[in-house]
This record gives structure tokens, sequence and C-alpha cells, in this order.
């Protein structure tokens, strides 16, 4: 397979996934773009650790915020389907709830489950489960709103922020909506607040939240909804909403931003206008669009630029992966998922129900200086099992190399990161005075002279280039 084949499986890799590196991406090799895209559009067993052996081994990780949100960074790390977590992070950041939701990081936990289960299905029914949702009903308030006392809550946020976008609909749209969802609400509400005065893990874990719609409390009424009479309850509310071109537009463009480019030029606003095509053509379904967008000619176009700036956790994701210090469930876990928060973006503890602003806005001043440091120090171990695996594939068939070749060698072992050309003078500089302080002083450098430890260091100073950072 040529450089320029693997190139854009790399590119695929980067952006429908995590990244992986030259010996992952050459493995993947052996089947064609397409053949990968398909594995990933249709995962299979992610092989990651039973939950209930998770739980025996270290039981912490799902307790609180955010030791709860370990517990899914541990699952990204080792997952074999990285695009279906990738979506379930998508999904995370579109439907924003954080930890306010009744101390109850497993009911959080639950709506990442069902986020993970409705990634590539319809997104008519991932609104439709969306709006049953213990915490999100919980976090807007639904479980509060009974006819005679409508609370907007929810259905403001379903129309501005989850599904449509403001311009779409009108004030009395958000009223009707939210008649309509009348006696959605909480189950067991009276008995968990008894359980959370005396909250308690062990032995039989913690109790979430649980569904019930009351009948007595929907308003059963006449509504108007977007042009559309009708007895609506908010089963008929998810399917007009599904239909509307707004909607279809709303999510392909957000779906767009998320996996291929921070900013929507005319190639890229055609590429949105057949994901909509798409999304009708097969009944909404997610899967159907995100193959529109990775089998996109425009797509394919991106993959020697960089047009998107990778978000913290799978930044922090991707470097784990490479390096291999996560590989069990243990405390460790939850300081890593630190570095993310502390680069602004914290799982399962969104600023708001806008969840993130994103794009450039990942790497201001503060943002940048943890995301370089925490790379390049992932990077340099050598220590680690991932770093020690990429220096024992290092030395390849050709012994000398010169400082450009042995560039062009690291950032290959890191997943074919296009470096640019001032970016790799910048590098051979450095590897020059390298090779001066290691008294080598020919023109092509013996790979066998250089110690492991300035090896990792190239790694690291690779991954803080804005080639690494972005995708």
């Amino acid at each position: 397979m040529s450089k320029s084949e693997i190139g854009l499986i790399s590119h695929l890799m980067r952006n429908a996934a995590f990244g992986e590196t030259e010996p992952q991406l050459l493995n993947r090799c052996n089947n064609s773009y397409d053949q990968n895209l398909d594995s990933l559009l249709n995962p299979g067993e992610p092989d990651v650790m039973p939950q209930d052996i998770i739980l025996r081994m270290n039981g912490s990780l799902d307790e609180g915020p955010g030791t709860g949100a370990s517990d899914w960074m541990y699952r990204m790390v080792t997952t074999k389907n990285p695009l279906e977590e990738k979506l379930t992070l998508f999904f995370h950041g579109l439907f924003a709830v954080n930890y306010s939701v009744g101390n109850q990081a497993r009911t959080q936990l639950n709506q990442i489950d069902t986020f993970r289960r409705f990634a590539f299905g319809s997104f008519k029914d991932l609104l439709l489960e969306l709006s049953r949702d213990p915490a999100m009903i919980f976090f807007l308030n639904n479980n509060e709103n009974v006819q005679g006392n409508v609370n907007e809550n929810y259905g403001r946020e379903l129309l501005e922020l989850f599904a449509m976008g403001i311009g779409n609909y009108n004030e009395e749209d958000v009223k009707e909506c939210s008649r309509a969802f009348t006696g959605w609400t909480i189950y067991n509400m009276e008995y968990m607040r008894v359980k959370a005065i005396k909250d308690s893990f062990s032995p039989f874990g913690r109790i979430a939240w649980h569904f019930e719609y009351r009948d007595h409390e929907h308003d059963h009424g006449d509504k108007t909804f977007l042009g559309e009479k009708g007895k609506f309850n908010g089963e008929d509310i998810i399917d007009i909403i599904a239909r509307q071109p707004a909607t279809a537009r709303f999510i392909c463009q957000r779906l767009f931003q998320f996996f291929a480019a921070d900013k929507i030029e005319k190639e890229g606003a055609d590429v949105i206008s057949a994901m909509v095509r798409s999304y009708y053509e097969n009944n909404y379904e997610i899967r159907s669009v995100m193959r529109t967008l990775f089998a996109s000619d425009y797509f394919k176009s991106l993959a020697s630029v960089n047009c998107r700036v990778r978000n913290p956790v799978e930044l922090v994701v991707g470097a784990l992966r490479i390096s291999g210090s996560v590989s069990t469930p243990t405390p460790a876990v939850t300081a890593k998922l630190d570095t993310a928060n502390f680069m602004g973006q914290g799982l399962l503890r969104p600023p708001s129900v806008e969840g993130w602003h994103e794009a450039e806005e990942w790497i201001d001043s503060g943002a940048l200086v943890e995301r370089v440091n925490f790379v390049a120090k992932e990077l340099r171990d050598h220590s680690q099992p991932g770093i020690k695996g990429l220096l024992d594939t290092f030395i390849g068939n050709k012994q000398k190399v010169s400082p450009e070749e042995l560039i062009d060698r690291c950032a290959n072992l890191l997943g074919f990161i296009n470096l640019e050309s001032a970016t790799k003078e910048s590098l051979t500089k450095h590897i020059q005075r390298k090779c001066t302080d290691l008294n080598i002083h020919s023109k092509e450098i013996d790979v066998t002279q250089l110690p492991e430890e300035s090896i990792a260091e190239l790694f690291s100073l690779i991954s803080i280039t804005p080639e690494y950072q972005m995708a």
C-alpha cells in the first residue's frame, strides 16, 4: 500500500477514532479504506473488561463524578470500538448534563450507556430515549412539568440546543412542546431522596433513578406545534421534530464539525447537504450520515491538512492508547482524567446545558500549556509498554538515516503525522544539537547509537506540534 493510502487510513483513524500507531495502521492496511470504515461503523464486541470485574478490582471507579468519569475514560482507552465511544462523547457534549443530577454518577453513566447503544441508530429514537432519560429529566426539571403547571426547561432546550437551533421555532412551539412532555417524570424519586441521606455503594451498588409516565399528570388537550395540530404526547413531538429540515441540518452540521473540520467552507457545506440527504433516505440513521461524511472526497482531501482542533478528551485518550500507561482500572485512571479537566473538558462535568465551546476555544493560553505538557510527558516515558513497543520497531530496515529521515520515522510511528516544513526544520536543528552533544558528527545518524530516551524525546517534541494537536 502506498504512503498516500496509509496516510488516508491514518486520517480516518485520527478523526473517526483516537488515532493509531504505525504498527496498528500497517495492520489495517491489509484492508481497504472502505473496509476499515465499515468496521468502524459496524463494531463488534468492545473487549473491555466487564463492569462487574472492574468493580471488584476497583469499585471506586463507579462512585463520584470524577471516578465515575474514570470508568468511561478507561473504556475509551481500552475499547476496540473507538468510533462508538467517540460518538458517545459527541452526544455527551450535545445533550449536556452535569453532575448536579441528584448526586448520582450512576445515573449519568446510565445515560452514557444510552448514548452508546443508540449512537449509530435513528436520531429520532435517540431523542425519544433522551426524553425518557432520568438524568436529563432531573437536570432540566421535567419531573416538575405537570398539567396546569408547565415547566418549559426541557421543551426549550430540546428545540434550541438538542435538535433544531435558534430561529427554527417560536415561543408558542416551546410552550406546546413542553405541554406534550407533562407527566414524563421520575418513578422512584421519594425513595432515592431518602437513600441519598444514607448513600452507600457496597455491597449492591447505587440504585439509579427510573423513568415513569404519569397519565394523570399529562395535558391531553389539543396542541399546535411547528404547524401541526393534535393531542400530542412526547412521542408525537419527537416524530415531528425528527422530520424537520432544520433538525437534519442541525445534527449533520454538528457531526461535521466534531469529526471533520471546525470551519465550514463551500465544499464542506456540500458534504453537509449530502449528509442531510442520507439522514432522510435512511430513516434518520446516524450510521448512514457518518458513512456519507467519511466516504466523501472532501473528507479524504483533508488527509494532509489539519482542520480540526482535537478536544481534550480525545487528545488524552489518544496519548494513553499510544503509551499504554493505562491497561487496568486503577485509581491512576482518575489522575489521567484530571488532565482533560485542566484542559477544559471534564467528563460528566459540562459547564452548562450548552456543552463545551469547541474548536479554537480549546487552545487558549492556559489550556494549551496543559495540552503540550501532558502529551510531552506521556510520550517521553520510554518505560511505558506502548512507547517501548515503538522503540523496538524504531530501527526498521535502515540503520543509518539523515536527520530528516529520523523525523519522518518518528512521525510515522506516532500515526503518520503530517509535519510541515517549518516544523521539520525546527526538529532537524534539535537533532543536530543532540548529535553534537552525543559526539555524533556524521551527516547520517546510526540509530543504534541513539539512546532510547533521545528517541522518546523526539516523540514528545512531535506531540506538542500543531500537526499532532490537530486532526
